[in-house]
């Protein structure tokens, strides 16, 4: 079962909330979300920029290996990048670019030479300039289209997991790499979260982005999910810290895709503010 919300998102055009029943559920709606927005941009750009993020977000990825999407979809066309790496070997058992590739990038036709991942050689910050470099010049051919508001890059997708903390790619809460408005890509070395260095996407990047979709499960993300979303949301953190509250496209959509464990203190409160509909 999916709902909207509309109240809670009057202030906040372009945003969309879903949320489902069982992991199955999500992944089929994710994957035919996704397969809309490639075929969309494929057909409007020739070209199909996706920046995903690592953990449990890459499992919700395998419908796209099944039927029909492998057979369907325009892989040639797809451009593969990542909202925030880890500074570890891409054999490592935490890296981003590894649980992408064992879990999606092996299973799908998509070109090696479309595959960006982030320079596992270099230091941390020679790594997020190289990618910046590397993303700056795919904006000036057109692979990457750009935003008209601020010359910031406009991926086409960019697909977020949400931590228990509210950050999204490796963006923290409090952290001054929040602050940033000209870097694109940025790094740091202080995550609360091992291992501590890590690339990042800035928000202006993100929020820059066509289509923005934030996944979140379990009863460990509802607080966040509730202070991220909620205009009724009080506290110290809501207003101002939350990266998962930052996230506010400036001429794309967001869209919400949640279980019911992650949902759960927004049904409490605001049950009557959702409209159920289905889409497929």
């Amino acid at each position: 079962m999916e709902r909207e919300i509309s109240a809670l998102y009057e202030p906040k055009r372009n945003n969309e909330i879903r949320i489902f029943e069982s992991s199955d559920e999500m992944s089929t709606d994710l994957a035919e979300y996704i397969s809309q927005v490639s075929e969309i941009s494929v057909k409007e750009r020739g070209y199909f920029a996706i920046a995903l993020s690592g953990g449990p977000l890459v499992t919700f990825l395998g419908k796209l290996c099944e039927a029909p999407y492998n057979k369907t979809l325009d892989w040639s066309k797809w451009y593969i990048f990542w909202s925030d790496e880890r500074a570890v070997a891409k054999n490592h058992a935490e890296s981003n670019y590894r649980l992408t590739k064992e879990g999606f990038l092996s299973k799908v036709p998509i070109l090696n030479g479309h595959v960006y991942s982030i320079n596992d050689n270099a230091t941390v910050e020679d790594a997020a300039t190289d990618y910046e470099f590397v993303i700056r010049q795919l904006v000036k051919v057109r692979t990457i289209g750009v935003s008209e508001s601020n010359d910031c890059p406009k991926f086409d997708l960019i697909l977020l997991g949400m931590g228990s903390d509210g950050h999204v790619a490796s963006l923290f809460p409090n952290h001054p790499s929040l602050e940033l408005k000209d870097d694109w890509v940025t790094y740091i070395t202080d995550s609360p979260q091992p291992p501590p260095e890590r690339i990042t996407f800035t928000l202006p990047v993100i929020n820059s982005a066509s289509n923005i979709v934030i996944v979140a499960t379990g009863d460990d993300k509802s607080e966040a999910v509730h202070l991220a979303i909620s205009d009724n949301a009080d506290g110290p953190e809501a207003p101002s810290s939350l990266p998962a509250r930052m996230v506010q496209p400036t001429d794309g959509k967001l869209v919400w895709f949640l279980d019911k464990s992650a949902a759960s203190s927004l049904d409490a409160e605001n049950d009557d503010a959702f409209e159920q509909h289905r889409e497929y």
